[in-house]
């Protein structure tokens, strides 16, 4: 029996080496809201300074609200070379753009700072020869990309603020992939991205989506499981602007006209496989409204769709589309 002992006592130190699976928390600020990823991998493996430093490339790359970010010198002309993230953001938004038929562009941002919705805000005065003078200079189209090098009119205008979040949380998800971490939720102001399972309960990852509220309160209209999908939500009731007549202005621009979208639409919510895309569908799908996004996706399969808005008579109603859950 004695010779067994040794043997015994080496498995068990090693069974006693294993490292312990713990649910990993970080939180921080980031993006003008706040980020909230969980993630399973042994109880050492914190990677809040890799996060950190990626959220810095990311909006040194493409933040406007940075006087010193690539997309801020290139709107003051002052260079034309960019990194990877910004040609990975730049060539979705085109496909986004040519799929919407203009509906998604991110050359509206000087009407978005006109309409004091941007990063420079009462930059202008929003009357209509201004709003018609600016106009001139919307169309990605305008915009062109050999490699690194992006070419635009002087007076042209990029923001991807209504894409640069998703992309974000699709950054910081595929580091985690990376790092054969399967099992997380990358949370930033609502929009996320989740794989695998919360293991705590041994289920998908459960999300709220919120109710309309403009008193700034939260309250659920529906609670859903994801796995392996992004979400992301755009709201009217979120951000708005009240004029001196007291009437409310919300932050999606029509880009045929360069004025507010005047919508029913007070909430879109959008499933897609990457959150880069379920961003940007948000922002779109709030200013196509519930008719034309219904039509538009029988020919997008890959995007679930879930609209709260007001009817005729100023009732809330809800509409699912693709089989969102």
């Amino acid at each position: 029996m004695k010779r067994y002992l040794p043997l015994l006592i080496l498995l068990l130190t090693l069974f006693s080496c294993e490292k312990e699976i713990k649910n990993i928390k970080l939180r921080g600020p980031i993006f003008g809201t706040a980020y909230n990823i969980q993630y399973y991998a042994p109880n050492e493996t914190n990677y809040i300074h890799e996060i950190d430093s990626l959220f810095d490339v990311i909006n040194g790359s493409l933040s406007t609200y940075l006087r010193n970010s690539d997309i801020s010198k290139l709107n003051r002309n002052e260079l034309d070379s960019v990194d990877d993230h910004f040609v990975r953001v730049y060539e979705r938004s085109k496909e986004i753009y040519e799929a919407s038929n203009g509906v998604f562009d991110p050359t509206i941002g000087n009407i978005v700072n006109a309409w004091n919705f941007g990063a420079e805000s009462n930059k202008f005065l929003t009357d209509s020869s201004t709003i018609d003078s600016l106009m001139q200079f919307v169309g990605f189209n305008k915009v062109k990309r050999q490699g690194n090098i992006i070419k635009k009119p002087d007076e042209t205008y990029l923001e991807f603020n209504a894409i640069a979040k998703g992309y974000g949380i699709d950054v910081i998800s595929d580091f985690l992939e990376s790092k054969n971490i399967q099992n997380y939720i990358v949370d930033i102001g609502g929009d996320l991205r989740v794989s695998g399972l919360n293991l705590e309960k041994n289920a998908g990852w459960t999300i709220g989506i919120d109710d309309p509220n403009f008193d700034g309160s939260q309250s659920y209209s529906k609670v859903i499981v994801l796995k392996d999908e992004a979400i992301a939500t755009s709201g009217t009731y979120r951000k708005f602007n009240i004029d001196k007549n007291s009437n409310r202005y919300a932050h999606i621009i029509d880009t045929k006209t360069g004025y507010p979208t005047k919508t029913h639409v007070l909430s879109v919510s959008v499933i897609a496989p990457d959150c880069m895309t379920a961003d940007a569908y948000a922002t779109t799908f709030q200013a196509m409204g519930v008719e034309k996004v219904t039509e538009f996706l029988k020919s997008h399969p890959e995007l679930k769709v879930f609209f709260i808005y007001e009817n005729e008579n100023q009732d809330l109603e809800t509409k699912s589309l693709n089989g969102f859950p």
